[in-house]
């Protein structure tokens, strides 16, 4: 197992969500590393995707709970996301969503919800899984 803190993010591969997104997580998940999973609207990946495409987020989720020891999934949806160019109350009812299905993948981990706002700020969306809370 690799040493230190680890978590991980789930975030689009827009790279203006990047930086807050690992900030965040590293700071509130009292993280040394985040583990990055990028997807274009991963908040809405999660929730309309083929079988198949989840299968292979949850392998690479998996990894990271398994070889880092992650305990703690971010799924980070954001303003102007050209992926999925909804309003911001479709994507935070996406991340919502989001956040149930990977809690229940059955994990041993919390599951946060975020939102990167206008101002590239993160706003927490809502919290599920093992360690829920």
């Amino acid at each position: 197992m690799a040493t230190g803190v680890f978590a991980t993010a789930i975030a689009c591969i827009d790279g203006r969500v990047q930086v807050p997104v690992s900030e965040w997580v590293k700071q509130n998940a009292h993280a040394d590393f985040v583990d990055t999973i990028t997807w274009p609207g991963p908040d809405n990946m999660l929730t309309t995707a083929s079988q198949a495409i989840l299968d292979e987020v949850r392998k690479m989720v998996t990894i990271s709970v398994n070889a880092h020891g992650s305990a703690f999934i971010a799924i980070a949806g954001h303003y102007d996301c050209a992926a999925f160019p909804v309003e911001r109350e479709r994507h935070l009812a996406a991340i919502r969503d989001a956040v149930a299905v990977v809690a229940g993948w059955g994990l041993p981990v919390r599951v946060a919800g975020l939102w990167v706002n206008d101002q590239w700020q993160i706003e927490v969306v809502g919290y599920g899984g093992a360690i829920a809370g």
